[in-house]
């Protein structure tokens, strides 16, 4: 199953009107979820500037300084991503530049794993959604409202029916809510 995850505004954003995300940077009970849930997968699709921001989980040896910092550094460091992107010619780590459309590398990965596939990155994502590739809906919503920026979901041309699966709130008055799609 495809699941797309991301932090998001109360109003909808994964960044801000300056492309800033720093307001969701998560506190020490949200990032042990994020590291158990990211355990759980067998591989990633991602677009470049995710990409390129979380590469440093595998190059920065700083991001190791502490017990959680290495164990999500190396969950991963060994999970295999796909990387979507017009401008690169090259990726680091366990990664490969995506070489055909998104329907045929998540197909490709998903043959190559029992496990669920995370796809992050909101241009990429939301194709997987207007293709109807997504099975799963996880938001971290902060109590932050940005008024602009990029949006967590793309719009659509017709109603897309969820099934609420889980709710949580995390100490820092983040809300984790997951959905399937119908």
């Amino acid at each position: 199953m495809l699941i797309y995850s991301m932090s998001v505004s109360v109003d909808g954003f994964t960044a801000d009107r300056r492309g800033e995300f720093a307001w969701s940077a998560p506190l020490e009970e949200l990032f042990a979820f994020h590291l158990e849930r990211t355990r759980e997968l067998g591989g990633f699709l991602c677009g470049r500037k995710l990409y390129e921001t979380m590469l440093v989980w595998e190059t920065d040896p700083s991001m190791r300084a502490d017990e959680p910092g290495a164990a999500f550094a190396d969950t991963w460091s060994a999970l295999p991503k796909v990387v979507f992107s017009r401008t690169l010619t090259e990726v680091e780590g366990n990664a490969r530049l995506a070489t055909g459309p998104l329907s045929e590398e998540l197909a490709a990965l998903d043959g190559a794993t029992s496990r669920d596939i995370g796809i992050g990155g909101p241009a990429l994502a939301a194709q997987a959604v207007e293709l109807g590739l997504v099975g799963e809906l996880r938001l971290f919503r902060y109590p932050i409202v940005v008024g602009g920026g990029t949006r967590y979901l793309p719009p659509v041309t017709e109603d897309v029916q969820l099934e609420l699966l889980e709710s949580r709130t995390f100490g820092e008055r983040v809300v984790y809510e997951r959905y399937a799609t119908a």
